[in-house]
C-alpha cells in the first residue's frame, strides 16, 4: 500500500483496517522469521551467520531512534569487512548468505517497528472514540509508510461540522514514527 489518503466511515472501519494490517505485518514477521531460521541452520558458515545474529540484533537495540543518522557509516563497515555488497545505479547487490540474512534481520526490525505503530495508533483510535465524534462523520485518514499518521473528522453532511465533536480536547499519538 505505501502513501495514500483513505476516507473510513467509522472508527470501526478504521479499527478493522488497522487490525488487518497488523495480522498481515505478523505473518510476514513468521514467514521471514522462518526464513531466517532455515537459513541460519543451513549455513555453509554457521559461526560468521551466527556472529552476524548477534551484531544485527545488539545494534539493533542500540540504535533504535538513531538508525537513520548511522546507515552510512554502517554501509561503509560492510563494504571494509568484506560483506561482498557492491552499488549498482544506486542498488546494493549480495550474492553470500550472509547478504541474505542481514536483509532479513533488516526486514524484520522494520515490520516490528510498523506492527508498534499500528498498535499504537490502534489505542489512539479508542482515544478517540471516547471522545466521541458521532456517527455522522467520515475520517479522511493519510496514511504514510502503511500507518495511519494524520485524520480529518469530516461531517458526512458537506459544509457543516458535527456539533458533537469540537476541537475543546486535545489528544497525541505518542510513540509513532514517521
Amino acid at each position: 500500500m505505501g502513501t495514500e489518503i483513505r476516507t473510513f466511515y467509522s472508527l470501526k472501519e478504521m479499527a478493522e483496517f488497522v487490525t488487518d494490517q497488523i495480522n498481515e505485518y505478523k505473518s510476514l514477521y513468521e514467514d521471514y522469521s522462518q526464513w531466517l531460521g532455515s537459513l541460519l541452520r543451513d549455513s555453509d558458515d554457521p559461526g560468521k551467520l551466527a556472529a552476524l545474529k548477534r551484531d544485527m540484533q545488539s545494534s539493533a537495540k542500540k540504535n533504535q531512534g538513531t538508525k537513520q543518522i548511522q546507515k552510512k557509516p554502517q554501509d561503509k563497515s560492510k563494504n571494509e569487512q568484506g560483506s561482498h555488497w557492491i552499488e549498482v545505479g544506486g542498488t546494493m547487490l549480495c550474492s553470500t548468505e550472509q547478504g541474505e540474512a542481514e536483509i532479513l534481520f533488516e526486514a524484520i526490525e522494520e515490520i516490528n517497528r510498523k506492527t508498534q505503530s499500528l498498535e499504537k495508533f490502534k489505542s489512539t483510535l479508542q482515544q478517540i472514540e471516547r471522545i466521541g465524534p458521532g456517527k455522522s462523520v467520515n475520517y479522511v485518514t493519510y496514511v504514510k509508510d502503511d500507518i495511519p499518521d494524520k485524520i480529518i473528522i469530516k461531517s458526512k453532511v458537506t459544509g457543516q461540522t458535527d456539533e458533537n465533536f469540537n476541537f475543546a480536547a486535545e489528544f497525541t499519538a505518542q510513540g509513532l514514527e514517521h
